[in-house]
C-alpha cells in the first residue's frame, strides 16, 4: 500500500470514492447529489492537503487534512477519510489515520479535531478511539441521516 499526495491525475478515482461514500447519506454532510465539479472545493481545495492510498495502481482511499479554523485557530488540524466501498475492511482507514497523525505532527499541528462524526458510524468512532481520539462533545440531532432521520454527532479530539 502506497500513501502519497494526490495529484490532478487522481481526480476521477477520488471522485469515484467520494461519490460512492456520500451517496448513502449516512456518514458525511455532503449532499448525496453533489456534482463532480464540486469535488475540487470539497476534497482538493488549495487550503487542504489531499492524500491517496494506492494499491496495485488503483486509488482505494483518500484523506484530507487542513486547519480546523483560520488564523488563531489554525494550530489544530481537521481531517476526513474515505475508503472505496469495495476496499473497506482491509485496514486502509487505519493506515490513513496513522499517516495523517504523523503528517499533522510533522506539519506543526498541536491536535486533530473531527467536528462531526455521526454517532451511528460505529466503525469510525471505534477506530478513532483506538488511536486515542476522545469524544469531547455531542451535538444533539446534528446530522440528517438518510435512513434514520436526525441522529447525534460527536466532536472528537486528539492532542498531538
Amino acid at each position: 500500500m502506497n500513501i502519497r499526495k494526490a495529484t490532478q491525475a487522481d481526480y476521477d478515482q477520488i471522485w469515484e470514492i467520494f461519490s460512492e461514500v456520500i451517496k448513502t447519506g449516512d456518514t458525511y454532510v455532503f449532499d448525496p447529489n453533489t456534482p463532480k465539479a464540486d469535488l475540487s472545493k470539497h476534497w482538493l481545495a488549495d487550503y487542504m492537503q489531499t492524500f491517496v492510498a494506492e494499491e496495485g495502481g488503483k486509488v482505494v482511499g483518500s484523506y484530507i487534512i487542513k486547519p480546523n479554523q483560520i488564523d488563531l485557530g489554525n494550530h489544530i488540524a481537521n481531517a476526513g477519510y474515505m475508503i472505496h466501498p469495495n476496499a473497506q475492511g482491509k485496514g486502509i482507514g487505519k493506515l490513513l489515520c496513522e499517516h495523517s497523525i504523523e503528517f499533522a505532527r510533522e506539519s506543526g499541528y498541536h491536535a486533530i479535531q473531527f467536528n462531526i462524526v455521526v454517532c451511528t458510524n460505529k466503525g469510525a468512532v471505534k477506530l478513532w478511539e483506538k488511536f486515542g481520539f476522545k469524544i469531547i462533545g455531542t451535538t444533539p440531532k446534528g446530522f440528517r441521516h438518510q435512513e434514520l432521520g436526525m441522529v447525534d454527532t460527536f466532536i472528537m479530539y486528539l492532542e498531538l
